[in-house]
């Protein structure tokens, strides 16, 4: 399914408190990059719907098979013969007894199918010194699986945002040798400007593959601020893409007999070993 060199998209978005308008500025992203030649776009984390007031919220979060926002992208998709990958929407989670929701992403292939879905394992509970407080287990159901996915970049291993920060996630990632990971994010700014670039960048080494992390940025309606800098990092810790504070689309090559050069020099998939127990 893969090519040895394969040219993606990100969409670095401004999403606000309206699906209906973050849905056609990603079904227009979807048209826009099918026409510049990339064979899969990737959106940011919340991208149909970022609003913190939760009761506002949970008027437009439904189901996923009632989500229009996802229905528009497939169709999106599938006119424009491209793959998608959908950083996160919030749906309900299926099953779940208290009514919380699923921060859930989604890969679409160029007919319209969903044929991967990844549910943020790590939930967004912190206390920041600026005053900024979130507590995302509060409303949102962590996720249970570690999920990969073939599609025109090799093996993509998926994550959200907040898991950046647990090792134990990627070390399983590489364990499965993805070609690439994807990391959609709406990291805040005080935590973006010491730790995103650090933090993408360690990921791409230790995992010896690609790094595509599309972002949100800006002033949003419900009146927060997030970080921006969507970042595409090559195996070796090099960035090749950083779409700085505005919104909008930007490209990257991404280069298969890279990844091997890297895994040739620096062969650190193959000599991991278990760590011992080390007694007290």
């Amino acid at each position: 399914m893969s090519t040895p060199c394969v040219k993606i998209a990100l969409l670095q978005m401004t999403s606000g408190i309206d699906p209906a308008a973050n849905a056609a500025t990603m079904a227009d992203a979807v048209s826009r990059a099918a026409g510049e030649g990339a064979a899969m776009l990737f959106t940011p984390e919340m991208a149909g719907l970022l609003d913190r007031d939760r009761k506002r919220a949970r008027e437009h979060i439904v189901l996923e098979a009632d989500c229009p926002t996802l229905a528009t992208l497939r169709d999106a998709a599938a006119q424009a013969g491209i793959w998608l990958h959908v950083g996160s929407l919030p749906v309900l989670a299926d099953g779940d007894g208290e009514g919380r929701f699923a921060n859930r992403a989604f890969v679409i292939d160029p007919t319209g199918a969903i044929v991967a879905r990844y549910d943020k394992i790590h939930m967004f509970d912190v206390d920041l010194a600026t005053g900024e407080s979130w507590r995302e287990s509060a409303a949102y159901r962590p996720g249970e699986q570690v999920v990969t996915v073939e599609c025109p970049v090799g093996k993509l291993g998926l994550a959200i945002c907040y898991d950046l920060r647990f090792p134990a996630l990627f070390n399983e990632l590489s364990a499965r040798k993805c070609d690439a990971i994807t990391i959609p994010a709406a990291f805040t700014v005080p935590t973006g400007v010491p730790h995103w670039h650090v933090l993408q960048r360690a990921r791409a080494i230790e995992s010896s593959a690609y790094v595509i992390s599309p972002a949100q940025t800006g002033v949003h309606a419900d009146g927060r601020e997030t970080y921006g800098h969507s970042l595409v990092v090559d195996p070796w810790g090099e960035v090749l893409l950083d779409m700085g504070t505005s919104p909008g689309l930007g490209f990257a090559m991404l280069d298969r007999a890279r990844t091997d050069d890297v895994r040739r020099q620096v062969p650190s998939l193959v000599n991991r070993r278990p760590i011992p127990q080390l007694s007290a």
